[in-house]
């Protein structure tokens, strides 16, 4: 992967930490269109299950964010869930979308 951007590696620091912090199976960072960001975490609840990255732009639209910039995911899975790259879509339809492994290092694209 070429090196990130400052502020996109920023979003893989935010997500990567929210995920050990919590011990959660993954972790997210948004960055919306006035730079603001947010990270959550998988959410996995007996009545209530979210991927990170939808827990994350729940995060940023509840703060008011009309718009995203750039996401990213820190997972040990090999890929994105769909319903994350759709929450995702459904505010920005070009944003990019980060996977990163657990060390962080960016291993896809979307």
């Amino acid at each position: 992967m070429p090196d990130l951007d400052p502020e996109d590696e920023k979003i893989v620091i935010l997500a990567r930490s929210a995920r050990a912090r919590n011990s959660a199976a993954e972790g997210a960072a948004v960055r919306d269109t006035d730079g603001r960001t947010y990270a959550a975490t998988t959410v996995d609840l007996p009545s209530f299950k979210i991927t990170a990255l939808q827990a994350a732009v729940a995060a940023a639209v509840s703060s008011g964010a009309e718009g995203l910039e750039a996401a990213a995911v820190v997972t040990a899975e090999p890929f994105v869930a769909e319903a994350s790259v759709q929450a995702v879509r459904d505010l920005a339809k070009t944003a990019t979308i980060l996977r990163a492994d657990p060390s962080g290092t960016v291993r896809e694209v979307l």
